[in-house]
């Protein structure tokens, strides 16, 4: 199978980076949007993830990886919710900003620009391996 390339989004007052990578691995649970219920239950093991704090600076901040695919989010108050199991990754050198991403013609097609509301969205491998190439050291 080919792999699968996402962009999920985190308060940082819900659930922070730092936490994600002290836990090492976390239950990706809360989601309550069709949309993204939807993508959640699209990941698949060894797919690759960007993760967006989406308080403070708005940024991609590093990534990570599903490591088991959808399961029922025991947070949930009525069925048919999910959520999958995701390892944390590496933390990009340099957080790539809301702001980057707009100004970015390549990333023009970025869900997170058009339904910015949403927390867990598909990336095209193009637009993933560009959101890290902004984050490298330069």
């Amino acid at each position: 199978m080919t792999t699968q390339y996402w962009l999920v989004k985190s308060e940082p007052e819900a659930y922070a980076w730092e936490t994600f990578v002290q836990d090492a691995r976390t239950a990706w649970t809360g989601v309550r949007n069709y949309a993204a219920r939807i993508h959640l239950k699209g990941m698949r093991p060894g797919d690759k993830v960007l993760f967006y704090a989406s308080g403070g600076p708005k940024a991609v901040i590093g990534t990570a990886e599903v490591t088991k695919p959808a399961f029922p989010d025991e947070t949930a108050d009525e069925p048919g919710w999910v959520a999958v199991e995701l390892k944390a990754g590496k933390a990009l050198a340099c957080p790539v900003t809301l702001t980057q991403i707009k100004a970015e013609p390549a990333l023009a097609g970025v869900m997170l620009i058009r339904q910015g509301r949403l927390s867990v969205m598909p990336l095209a491998k193009a637009e993933f391996e560009r959101i890290l190439k902004l984050g490298s050291d330069k």
